[in-house]
């Protein structure tokens, strides 16, 4: 079985938990022997470190084939009612979008000629005020490698490759599974970007198949995009499993309890009620620290928060961090607590047990699914969690116990269950052609 994948992300180019996704599930695959090749924006020129064929899109040519031009790809996909008149970033929330309108019309004005004139397109393979000109530009590559590469099945992951996904199966004929990480509506709440909607719910329509990574999203999916239930599968995430405290060779600088936010600073993630109940927490229990590490469009806010509430020498910001600074903090915690509004998986409630920190997670998340034993909470009962938090931090016996228990279901979920599941689904839509 033959598989051409497209993705936005994948180690070491991430922004947060879909590139990790996509590795862990392409090893999977990898593992029971479906061959994948893997298509990103770009690689900038670096070697990704893994045994499959990787293409970067800024370097597919196009040979003498005439570009098509980007209002006919649009009027092609359906998406005429596209007005370029937000910001495309998943990572921003309304509030940002507005005020990036003239720069967006511009640098489409400034490029669209370019499309028709190079033979190979170029890409960031960024989330900037270009985002959704980049998406349109993937989706030529997506067409341009349905006519000439071979594969059985196409697999796109969330709605950055949705176009790429649906041009290739135009220009194949070969079935096409979309797999949903998260939604708009878990990125925004109700107040959705449409333009990103449309996108998505395209994607859904013209997919043979759907996966969800949780029963969570796939609730979402045929409620709020009205894809038919049997055209729904839910493949749960897993964890790579080869991050080992010991060769870390870490020592706690610190007497003090360390609580971890590790996530974007949206509103999907429930930044401030981590803040709200860390302040809780701290009128009652004096040796303990909460550590907020992310970056976001809410790291401004949360700032100003901390500092209205004085607890600036208990509560840290660390900015985004990746590799071993994750290892790191990770290793040096006590609790990780994961507050979500809406998550549709949360893979990090995964990786924090690794490190045996007991975690606590939002009831709104797709994670708790397959964590039975983990304690849950509403993201909003800022009270309660701050109450959990406290008899954690100061029960060392409950603590051990939440480890334990969440950790046996870890070690039971893999990506390569992950990989057969997939590897089913594409066998039975390659069957039908």
């Amino acid at each position: 079985m033959r598989v051409l994948m497209f993705g936005w992300e994948f180690p070491p180019f991430i922004s947060g938990g879909l590139g990790t996704a996509c590795q862990g599930i392409v090893r999977g695959l990898l593992k029971i022997g479906i061959d994948v090749t893997f298509v990103l924006p770009t690689t900038r020129g670096l070697k990704i470190k893994e045994d499959l064929r990787i293409i970067p899109a800024d370097t597919v040519p196009f040979a003498d084939r005439e570009l098509t031009d980007v209002h006919q790809l649009k009027d092609r996909f359906k998406l005429i009612d596209l007005k370029f008149k937000t910001m495309m970033s998943p990572y921003f929330t309304s509030e940002f979008r507005e005020k990036y309108f003239d720069r967006i019309l511009t640098a489409f004005d400034e490029q669209k000629e370019e499309i028709k004139s190079r033979s190979i397109l170029s890409f960031t393979g960024n989330y900037g005020n270009n985002l959704f000109f980049e998406v349109l530009r993937y989706g030529l590559v997506g067409e341009e490698l349905g006519r000439t590469e071979s594969f059985d099945v196409i697999h796109s992951h969330d709605w950055l490759t949705f176009p790429a996904g649906v041009a290739a199966k135009l220009a194949s004929g070969k079935p096409l599974v979309v797999h949903v990480h998260a939604t708009e509506f878990d990125r925004s709440g109700e107040n959705v970007n449409q333009d990103v909607y449309n996108i998505e719910r395209f994607g859904m329509e013209n997919a043979d198949r759907v996966v969800c990574v949780s029963h969570y999203t796939r609730n979402i999916v045929v409620n709020r995009y009205g894809v038919p239930p049997e055209k729904v599968d839910v493949v749960h995430n897993a964890v790579n499993k080869e991050c080992h405290l010991q060769r870390l060779g870490i020592n706690k600088p610190l007497k003090e309890k360390l609580v971890l936010f590790l996530g974007r600073i949206t509103m999907q993630k429930g930044p401030e009620y981590f803040l709200e109940a860390a302040n809780l927490v701290l009128k009652k229990l004096k040796d303990v620290r909460f550590v907020m590490a992310g970056s976001g469009d809410m790291l401004t806010r949360m700032i100003a928060r901390m500092a209205k509430l004085r607890i600036a020498d208990r509560f840290h910001f660390t900015g985004f961090l990746r590799g071993m600074d994750v290892e790191r903090i990770y290793a040096l915690s006590d609790l990780y607590v994961m507050p979500s509004v809406s998550e549709p998986f949360g893979i990090s409630a995964f990786e924090a047990l690794l490190y045996d920190v007991p975690i606590i997670i939002s009831k709104q998340s797709g994670v708790a699914e397959v964590l039975p034993d983990a304690v849950v909470v509403d993201f909003w009962d800022v009270r309660k969690l701050a109450d959990r938090i406290i008899s954690i931090l100061t029960d060392e016996k409950l603590s051990r116990r939440i480890v334990a228990k969440c950790r046996d279901t870890v070690q039971s979920i893999g990506w390569e269950h992950a990989g057969r599941k997939l590897a089913d689904i594409y066998g039975r839509e390659a069957g039908r052609i």
